[in-house]
């Protein structure tokens, strides 16, 4: 059977000035076209294998979600993408509205 692999690496979140620190204690679903598949921990890279086809990603737990990311991905290739929790004020003000702004998610 082919496979394709999805790469997530989960980097630093905070406020370098306040030296807040966004949930970094928490482990975030791994959510492949709507089923949690895994789970990724402050400063941890985890490799999900999937099926070549088109995907939706999602990361969360609890009311801190980031937006749906669709992909599509090639037998035998890796796709890329880097997360974070809010590094500002504004985007942790913003995400107690619009939950999914809690957490970014990037095609690296």
């Amino acid at each position: 059977m082919a496979e394709a692999t999805l790469r997530l690496s989960r980097a630093w979140s905070g406020n370098a000035v306040s030296g807040f620190a966004s949930g970094q204690s928490e482990r975030w679903n791994i959510a492949l076209d709507g089923r949690v598949v895994g789970t990724i921990a402050y400063r941890e890279t985890v490799e999900v294998a999937s099926a070549p086809e088109h995907h939706t990603l999602r990361l969360g737990q609890g009311r801190h979600l980031s937006p749906d990311r669709s992909f599509d991905v090639a037998e035998d290739k890796v796709v890329n993408f880097r997360c974070h929790g809010p590094r500002f004020w504004p985007q942790m003000l913003a995400a107690q509205v619009k939950p999914d702004l809690w957490i970014t998610l990037h095609r690296a």
